[in-house]
């Protein structure tokens, strides 16, 4: 049977258990269990917490980050020693010894909760594929996405997370991924999950769960596993699983690129600390008294060297953890005194920030983009298919 054949074959197969899957869990499941409330009795009680970024509702439990276990620490190795995933055992309890303090007491819960657990940093590793980073690698794209959200990675396999070698370039893909926050989706997204993987091979997954303060443990662990296992890689894209992104164009960008600490995306600067409630990015001074964030790339993408991502890695290890994980870079970029550089082919906000306006959809826009922010999987497709193929612009924007 011939590869093409074979790869359709399987997409179909891997469709159908999704959705035979998918279809008798929604059966089976018992969400008024998960959302059950109980009164607080203490800041480390059994509230339920409600993260930021999908309204998820998760048990405040004595390990917000795993299932209480009682294993031994890991051990910490040096960098000359450590040669693969060196965490295998998770001891995380929580560090008590501010719930005195005034200011802390008059914190969220969610924000409590994250105080408590700062200090478990990694993880173990549940899938694992050192394999990606064997040879010379010229843009290595890393994805941050979550183990519900199937349709999203399907749709970056087929258009800009294509593996393949672009005009002598080498690329390969990877995505990022925690376990599932809710308990009754655990099992069977986590077959799903080794089902897909199986096929594709594309998948890094750690033992912690994934919520949105949570996102700068994907980023920790990234660091971490790349300074393992990658030593040949020039380039890497890091990115959101909800965009629109142009291999062609970076590589086009990165030809005039000298070596260095390249880190380029849509910077903002002189950005302030959130202090609206309500808002998804809030952030109280009690965490954050500063006036103004350091330069961050923020919004879904950036591009920087390989060897400053090592850099970062040993820098990130004395910088604490920081609930939003694009600042918590920039702080790591300020520790290195490395100043990120923006680039107008980034573009967070859509092309225009009128999320109404026709321009928004005009592929000869998208043509000239590095990077555009937000896409479900149904426009993706559509516009990668509306850009790469016999697509007539009277002239290209000149960005690069």
């Amino acid at each position: 049977m011939s590869s093409w054949k074979k790869t359709i074959y399987k997409t179909v197969c891997l469709s159908f258990a999704l959705i035979v899957t998918v279809t008798l869990f929604q059966k089976g499941s018992v969400p008024n269990q998960f959302f059950q409330t109980q009164p607080q009795k203490s800041v480390i009680s059994q509230e339920p917490l409600k993260t930021q970024k999908t309204n998820e509702v998760l048990p405040l439990t004595n390990n917000f980050w795993k299932k209480e276990v009682e294993i031994p620490p890991p051990v910490k190795a040096t960098e000359k020693e450590v040669t693969s995933w060196d965490v295998k055992a998770t001891n995380c309890t929580a560090n008590s010894n501010f719930t005195k303090e005034e200011w802390f007491r008059n914190l969220e819960p969610h924000f409590q909760q994250f105080l408590f657990y700062r200090h478990c940093r990694y993880f173990p590793i549940i899938i694992n594929h050192p394999e990606k980073c064997r040879g010379e690698i010229d843009l290595l794209i890393v994805v941050k996405s979550v183990i519900t959200q199937y349709d999203r990675r399907e749709a970056i396999r087929r258009t800009w997370g294509q593996e393949r070698v672009l005009d002598g370039k080498k690329i390969k893909t990877l995505f990022l991924l925690g376990i599932a926050s809710k308990v009754e989706e655990r099992s069977n997204y986590q077959k799903l999950l080794e089902y897909e993987d199986r096929i594709y091979g594309d998948v890094l997954q750690w033992d912690f769960l994934d919520t949105f303060f949570n996102l700068t443990l994907k980023e920790v662990h990234f660091l971490k596993w790349f300074n393992i296992y990658c030593d040949q890689v020039r380039y890497i894209f890091k990115g959101d699983d909800d965009i629109f992104m142009s291999p062609e164009n970076i590589l086009e960008f990165l030809k005039d690129q000298k070596g260095g600490d390249l880190f380029v995306g849509d910077v903002l600067f002189k950005a302030k600390p959130i202090r609206k409630k309500d808002n998804k990015y809030y952030i109280p001074n009690s965490l954050y008294g500063k006036t103004y964030y350091p330069p961050y790339a923020g919004g879904g993408g950036f591009v920087m060297d390989g060897p400053l991502a090592k850099r970062l890695h040993k820098v990130s290890e004395n910088q604490e953890l920081y609930p939003i994980d694009d600042v918590y870079l920039g702080m790591c970029l300020e520790d290195l005194k490395v100043t990120p550089v923006a680039h107008t082919g980034f573009r967070t906000f859509g092309l225009v920030k009128n999320k109404n306006s026709k321009m928004n959809r005009e592929p000869c826009f998208y043509k000239s983009m590095l990077v555009v922010h937000k896409l479900n999987p149904a426009d993706l497709l559509s516009m990668w298919d509306l850009v790469h193929k016999h697509l007539s612009c009277s002239q290209k924007a000149n960005i690069l």
